[in-house]
Order: structure tokens, then sequence, then C-alpha cells
């Protein structure tokens, strides 16, 4: 029998508050998704002048980074690479994206499932994604040591 920890909908909202209070803080908008260990969607949040499109592209980098266990931006890296780059269609899941903004939430070595954010530049997406996960993490690991 496998026994699996994974996000649910209170951890999603703790991370899609974070995230939208960081965001309003810098005073931009995005989308926001959180996914379970198996990178279905648990939580979903456009922000008010949020570009539409990245609806879609959050969820599909929070799929991705659940699913393969890893940023999405290394997957995107690798299949670019001039010598081993590969197809992203080899996945067989046209939703697998390699656009930098999707993490993995690993708490004690394991992946309970996944940040995404869309709709800033990818390197915005990607921090603040980041910051989350680690903040979502330690509330977990808080959370667990009382």
């Amino acid at each position: 029998m496998n026994i699996r920890s994974s996000l649910g909908a209170a951890e999603a909202q703790v991370a899609m508050g974070f995230i939208q209070s960081e965001l309003t803080r810098r005073g931009k908008a995005g989308v926001i998704a959180v996914a379970d260990d198996h990178g279905e969607l648990i939580g979903l949040l456009r922000m008010d002048g949020a570009p539409l499109p990245s609806i879609v592209i959050a969820t599909n980098k929070a799929l991705t980074a659940a699913r393969e266990r890893k940023p999405t931006r290394e997957l995107g890296q690798a299949s670019r690479d001039p010598s081993t780059g590969f197809d992203m269609a080899y996945y067989g899941d046209p939703r697998f994206v390699g656009w930098g903004g999707g993490v993995p939430v690993i708490v004690a070595g394991n992946v309970v499932g996944s940040i995404a954010v869309s709709g800033l530049v990818e390197a915005e997406d990607m921090e603040v994604a980041g910051m989350a996960a680690t903040e979502l993490v330690a509330a977990i690991e808080r959370q667990a040591g009382s």
C-alpha cells in the first residue's frame, strides 16, 4: 500500500495569500496555481489585471513541477540543450511546459505538491513561486513540530 502526503486546500490558501500579498506590495498582478502531489489543481487565483492566458500557463506550470518533481525552468533548460535537448512532446502530455515559475513543494524529502506563478517576467514568476514554497514548507514544518 502506498501512503502519500499531499498539499490540501488549506495549504493552497496559505500559498496563494502569500503570493497575492507580495504581488500587491509590488504593484503587480499574476495568476497563482497550487497543485497536489500528482499535479492536479487544488487552488487557482487570478488577480485583478492578470493576463487571461496566464490562467492556463500557471496551471500547466503547477502540473509540470509536481509530476516531474523539479522546477519547470530546469525541464525547459534541459529540453533546449544543444546536444541533449528533446521535444517536450515526448512527455506525452501537451500540458507540460518549460517556462520558469513552477516549483515543487518538498517536505521531508517528498514532493507534496507544487506552486506556480504566471503573468510576470519569468525571473519574477520564479522568484515569487520559490518564496512561497519556502514559506509554505516552513509553516508546514512548524505545524508538524507543535
